[in-house]
């Protein structure tokens, strides 16, 4: 069962707070090191908000508490008491709710919020603030003109282009050793995320030489995303790419089944690796990529995928849930060196060796470099297939099935 979390105060600022202290009633005794949060229980964000990001500080409070809670330099072990509340998927109400966790709640800690947006949103108050901004589902270019603006972020997924560009890579290898054609079909969600990847992946495609018969993109929350897949079907490409979000992931992917489209790639962003994904599409899931991917032979992934399901009930997802989990590894580490410091803490994550689920992270420049970015659906299991070189890297499969029946 998750941590049951107990009301700290009613409806606020149009958000939803909820406080508990984890652990035993003489753990407890030690003054809590509050740690507070916006999420998206609510709104757009809230499937991936509630897939990625809560399920991961739910799991990891409770785990540090039932060690305990965080140690400290001097050995002494204080317990986690998480303050959340829901920005309901708006910018606006994040940056409220960081606010007031800031300068009302007192927090020691604010963990980030989910997606590139919402984290850009509160970038500036975490930073004027001085506290360390675990940036870990933000993917955009401007991570080296934001860590110099804001010393205190980080960024573990990293960028657009890296993304766009191991995409490529991994097309290119299917080109040379399988005859993939080089007839695309791109499209995207119309926010920055998606807008940063198109255009990332547009001069990375061409840069290579293939062909784009269509460049869509589609406002964020659109409902009906047939129009594209036709639209798609019709330019009858050998490859299908989509910057997506997780309901445009589904979307995508149920009306190109419904349509027959079947080219021999199919990638779709955020959301592919959801378990969702697989027990929405079951073995029509097979051979499809996305975003991310983790290495599936790492016990350490494999032990966190175990304790995930056991504590949350469901497991993770198979990109940034465990990379998520690793933060708070990386945070919880840097306290045990210098204690909750917000200004030694923000140096010591910059500039320290962390080892994790996700294997020894360190950063460089305030950001991670090497990671998967391309997965798979191999077997039941959303595992990584580029970019070559990256430990775990498996063989893609191809080409992807033909859909079968629902």
């Amino acid at each position: 069962m998750p941590p049951r979390f107990t009301p700290d105060r009613r409806a606020l600022l149009g958000g939803i707070a909820t406080a508990a202290v984890l652990g035993t009633a003489a753990r407890a005794q030690a003054r809590p090191v509050r740690i507070g949060y916006s999420i998206s229980k609510t709104g757009p964000n809230a499937g991936g908000a509630n897939t990625t990001t809560l399920p991961n500080y739910q799991l990891w409070a409770r785990t540090v508490n039932e060690a305990g809670g965080l140690r400290l330099p001097d050995g002494q072990r204080r317990p986690i008491e998480l303050i959340e509340y829901d920005d309901r998927s708006q910018s606006e109400e994040a940056v409220r709710n960081v606010d007031r966790l800031i300068n009302q709640d007192r927090a020691d800690l604010v963990l980030p919020p989910w997606g590139t947006a919402l984290n850009l949103a509160v970038g500036p108050v975490l930073n004027r603030a001085g506290y360390p901004h675990l940036a870990v589902t933000s993917v955009t270019d401007r991570i080296p003109e934001l860590v110099q603006r804001w010393p205190n972020a980080f960024f573990f997924l990293g960028r657009s282009s890296a993304a766009a560009e191991a995409l490529v890579s991994a097309l290119q290898g299917l080109r040379q050793e399988h005859g993939l054609g080089s007839t695309v079909a791109l499209v995207s969600v119309q926010d920055q995320f998606g807008i940063e990847l198109m255009n990332a992946g547009r001069a990375a495609l061409n840069r290579a030489g293939f062909r784009i018969l269509m460049d869509r993109q589609y406002p964020l929350g659109s409902q009906d995303l047939s129009p594209i897949i036709a639209e798609a079907a019709r330019a009858n490409p050998e490859i299908f790419i989509a910057f997506s979000y997780p309901p445009d992931t589904l979307a995508l992917t149920e009306q190109a089944r419904i349509a027959n489209f079947n080219p021999k790639v199919f990638y779709t962003a955020v959301g592919t690796a959801f378990p969702l994904f697989r027990q929405r599409f079951g073995n029509n899931a097979e051979g499809v990529t996305g975003i991310g991917g983790v290495d599936t032979q790492s016990p350490a992934i494999r032990d966190y995928i175990a304790r995930h399901t056991q504590v949350i009930g469901r497991p993770p997802d198979g990109w940034a849930s465990p990379v998520t989990y690793a933060s708070l590894q990386v945070l919880e580490q840097a306290i045990a060196q210098v204690g909750v410091d917000r200004p030694a803490l923000i140096r010591a994550i910059a500039s320290g060796t962390f080892e994790t689920v996700i294997g020894t992270v360190r950063l460089e420049n305030n950001q991670r470099v090497r990671q998967w970015w391309v997965g798979q659906w191999q077997g039941g299991e959303f595992v990584a297939v580029g970019p070559p070189g990256v430990p775990g890297v498996q063989p893609i499969r191809f080409p992807k099935p033909a859909w079968g029946a629902a």
